[in-house]
């Protein structure tokens, strides 16, 4: 009988764990990001033609099917961007200024001489009065010194230069911003209650991957 009284603990315990084990799976995505986390994609969908999941193009959705397409290589998955020349954005909602980090990676392969931006992340976190998407655009440039700021127009995004010329080129480059605190220097004003998405460009003639890209608490 002592016996079976265990037996039958244990048995309940492996239920009682089981059950634990499944709620937390099941509540993952939810304390993942109440943990001050959110992935904005790591490209693990794909449509049937390889474009990710979830994002749209600027203009010319045909055409960047076949220029962006997810691609793994060594077990990491990526977007390959190649000749693109114009954007892809991906809605996706959260608190700026809770979660103000912004960070990917991106490795140039090649550009040709004379293409800038080389590629650029856009991190919008608001929209003007013609609900567009107010953005700040983190690039890689040929020509422009690290740090440089540009101030945006009414149809061009204000923009940081983070990387210059060919160093890194075939390399991995992690990047980590404060958009938050980018865009109150920039405009001057408190960013939207909820972000408006990610942009993603490669410039012209150029190849370059994205790596997954995070937004979260400092």
């Amino acid at each position: 009988m002592r016996r079976a009284g265990l037996r039958l603990r244990h048995v309940a315990g492996a239920v009682i764990l089981g059950a634990f084990g499944l709620v937390c799976w099941f509540s993952a995505p939810v304390s993942v990001q109440s943990a001050g986390l959110l992935v904005v994609d790591d490209y693990s969908a794909k449509e049937s033609d390889g474009f990710p999941t979830g994002w749209k193009a600027q203009r010319q959705e045909a055409k960047a099917r076949t220029q962006y397409t997810v691609q793994t290589e060594k077990g990491m998955t990526f977007l390959a961007a190649k000749g693109a020349d114009q954007r892809v954005y991906k809605r996706m909602a959260w608190d700026p200024k809770a979660m103000p980090i912004v960070t990917w990676r991106w490795r140039v392969k090649q550009a040709p001489a004379g293409a800038d931006p080389v590629a650029a992340v856009f991190v919008s976190l608001d929209t003007d009065l013609m609900v567009i998407p107010v953005a700040t655009k983190y690039v890689w440039s040929q020509t422009k010194d690290v740090g440089t700021m540009t101030q945006g127009g009414l149809f061009d995004a204000s923009e940081i230069v983070l990387q210059k010329g060919t160093k890194g080129f075939g390399e991995w480059v992690e990047q980590r911003v404060n958009a938050y605190e980018d865009f109150k220097r920039i405009h001057r004003h408190e960013p939207a209650a909820q972000a408006w998405g990610i942009s993603l460009l490669g410039g012209p003639g150029v190849e370059v991957d994205f790596g997954p890209i995070m937004v979260m608490a400092p």
